[in-house]
C-alpha cells in the first residue's frame, strides 16, 4: 500500500467521508446504539437489552440461530435472547445483530439473492475453515462474519449506480490488474472502500473493517510490513480461500480473484495445494449442512 492509503492513515479517513456523503450506506441499525450504549455502563443492563432484541420477533429468532452456529463455539444450545446475550457477551453480540440486520437494510433485497446465497456460503465455509488453520487471532465467529460483510459494497453500488452490473462483470473477469482498479476506472469509489465504511458506521471491529477494506490488495495480503493488521490479513486469506473452495465444489460463479490473490493467501494459511484439494469434500459437506 502506498502510505496514503495505509490503515488509519488520514488521508483514508477523509476518503470515506467525501464517500458516505454521495453513497447511500445504510444506516447503523438503533438497536446496535442500544447495545453500544449499554457497553459503555459499568453495569451492563442485559434485561434490557434482551427486552428490546426481543420485541423483534426475525431478530431474536435470528439471534437465536446464529449463536447456534458452529462458529460461535457455545458448549450447550441458546433457547433464548438472554441466554443469547450470557453465551456471547454484548461485543459479539452486537456483531451477530450487524449480520442478521445486513439483508434487512436492503428494500428488495430479492432481486440480489444469489448475492446473498454466495455470501452465506462463503461466510459459512470461511467459519469452518478458521476453525481448520487455527492462526492466533482468526476466530471462527468474526470469520463468519467478516464472509458475510466482505462485499456488502457491492450491493450498495449496484442500488447506487445502474450500470455497475457491467463494471462487475469486467472487474470478475480481469486477470492483471486488481478488482478495485478496474471500478475506478468507472466510479468515485469501489465496492471495498463502500464495505469497509459500513462496518466503520456499522460499529464492527477495526480489524474486520480493514479487511473489507483491502481484500483485493494483494501487497496488503502479503507483506507484513503493509501495516495491515495480521488478523485482517488472516480473516482476508480464509474468506478468499473459502471461495476458491465453493467455486471449486459449486462448479460456477469462477473469478478470476483466485489466481492473483490464491498464492498468498495459501501461504498465509500455512496450506499447499494438496491440502487445500483435501478441504474441497469437507467444504462440500458444510455446504450440504446449510443449504
Amino acid at each position: 500500500m502506498s502510505p496514503d492509503t495505509q490503515p488509519g492513515n488520514g488521508r483514508l479517513d477523509e476518503v470515506l467521508e467525501r464517500t458516505i456523503r454521495d453513497i447511500d450506506i445504510p444506516p447503523r441499525p438503533t438497536i446496535i446504539d442500544r447495545i453500544c450504549h449499554e457497553v459503555r455502563q459499568e453495569l451492563p443492563n442485559f434485561k434490557l437489552i434482551s427486552q428490546q432484541i426481543g420485541a423483534d420477533v426475525s431478530l431474536a429468532a435470528g439471534l437465536i440461530k446464529t449463536v447456534n452456529s458452529p462458529y460461535f463455539g457455545c458448549r450447550s444450545r441458546c433457547r433464548s435472547v438472554q441466554e443469547a446475550l450470557l453465551m456471547l457477551g454484548l461485543d459479539a453480540t452486537s456483531r451477530a445483530i450487524a449480520a442478521i440486520s445486513l439483508r434487512q437494510a436492503f428494500p428488495g433485497s430479492a432481486h440480489y439473492e444469489r448475492f446473498w446465497q454466495a455470501s452465506a456460503r462463503i461466510a459459512s465455509l470461511s467459519g469452518w475453515l478458521a476453525q481448520i488453520v487455527r492462526k492466533p487471532g482468526l476466530r471462527a465467529d468474526d470469520a463468519y462474519t467478516y464472509g458475510l460483510f466482505r462485499d456488502c459494497g457491492i450491493v450498495i453500488l449496484l442500488r447506487r449506480f445502474p450500470d455497475y452490473m457491467a463494471t462487475l462483470d469486467r472487474a470478475n473477469h480481469e486477470a492483471e490488474r486488481a478488482f478495485t482498479d478496474v471500478e475506478i476506472e468507472v466510479l468515485p469509489t469501489n465496492h471495498s472502500v463502500i464495505g469497509s465504511l459500513l462496518a466503520q458506521n456499522w460499529w464492527l471491529p477495526e480489524e474486520i473493517s480493514l479487511a473489507i477494506r483491502y481484500h483485493h490488495d494483494r501487497d496488503a495480503i502479503e507483506h507484513f510490513e503493509s501495516g495491515l493488521p495480521a488478523a485482517s490479513r488472516y480473516l482476508v486469506a480464509a474468506s478468499q480461500t473459502a471461495e476458491h473452495i465453493l467455486q471449486q465444489v459449486s462448479g460456477g460463479s469462477y473469478t478470476e480473484e483466485w489466481r492473483k490473490l490464491g498464492p498468498s493467501c495459501l501461504r498465509l494459511l500455512g496450506l499447499d495445494p494438496a491440502a487445500l484439494s483435501e478441504l474441497y469434500e469437507g467444504g462440500a459437506a458444510v455446504m450440504r449442512s446449510n443449504d
